[in-house]
């Protein structure tokens, strides 16, 4: 019997390209699972697959780039999987989008953007694979959310409200889904040094250790959180170790929730 957490499971991964998606893809194929990697970024794909066919070169990876947001993208990513992997048992939606607007000068349209993807696609996803994920047997949903869905600060207005909102989505398709087995969880990462962010300090001229000193009071551990630390519970929330908890938050941010 395989020691394997998701070994023979099939899992779609949103935002894989880079980041807390592409960490979460690798240690799904270092537990046994042969994952489909969506994102809107072709070359970040690529790059994630062949990283992860270097490091396993029996891993079983594909993937399709597409947007989120649009709907029929959604059901033909869910098909390809099907096709190229031979089913579906775990969706993780983690891809995202950002805004840096204050509330009172968020416009409609940015507002119109954020839900588009955040919570849009989330439901795009679900709702093109949740026929297969309630034949699984196993079937797992894990939303990647984030911590400042039930904490405050300044300048996210956008980022921060949908976030929230994926947690009341998660705790409703938990509610809907328990009836056909299928599980519906989420996880709110704190501080993450992902490409993103580190790309983002560059473009500014700070250094990866000037970044890293600007967060040594967003938790209680006081450093950044690495993507692999939010990608490890996401694959235990996706597998049968997991199997009792469903509509269940999971605060993977050091602590700030608390602070």
């Amino acid at each position: 019997m395989s020691t394997l957490r998701l070994a023979d499971k099939t899992a779609l991964i949103t935002g894989a390209g880079a980041g807390i998606g592409a960490a979460t893809a690798t240690l799904f194929c270092r537990e046994g699972a042969a994952v489909f990697l969506v994102d809107s970024d072709a070359q970040a794909l690529s790059r994630t697959q062949q990283k992860i066919v270097q490091e396993m070169p029996e891993a079983r990876v594909a993937f399709m780039t597409a947007d989120v947001e649009d709907k029929s993208s959604a059901k033909a990513a869910v098909e390809h999987c099907i096709d190229k992997l031979g089913g579906l048992d775990v969706l993780v939606n983690n891809a995202a989008m950002r805004n840096y607007t204050a509330a009172a000068d968020a416009t409609p349209a940015e507002w119109q953007a954020m839900v588009g993807v955040n919570l849009v696609g989330m439901s795009n996803y679900c709702g093109a694979a949740l026929p297969t994920l309630r034949l699984s047997g196993f079937g797992s949903i894990v939303n990647v959310s984030s911590c400042y869905a039930v904490t405050g600060r300044r300048g996210m207005a956008l980022y921060d409200a949908t976030k929230a909102a994926q947690l009341a989505y998660t705790r409703t398709l938990a509610f809907e889904e328990s009836t056909y087995g299928v599980r519906a969880n989420a996880v709110c990462p704190g501080s993450t040094l992902t490409d993103f962010h580190v790309g983002r300090a560059e473009s500014v001229g700070k250094s990866v250790e000037q970044l890293k000193s600007e967060r040594k009071d967003t938790s209680l551990i006081g450093r950044w959180a690495t993507p692999e630390e939010i990608a490890w519970p996401i694959v235990w929330l996706a597998s049968r170790e997991a199997s009792f908890i469903t509509g269940t938050t999971l605060m993977v941010d050091g602590g700030l929730h608390i602070m």
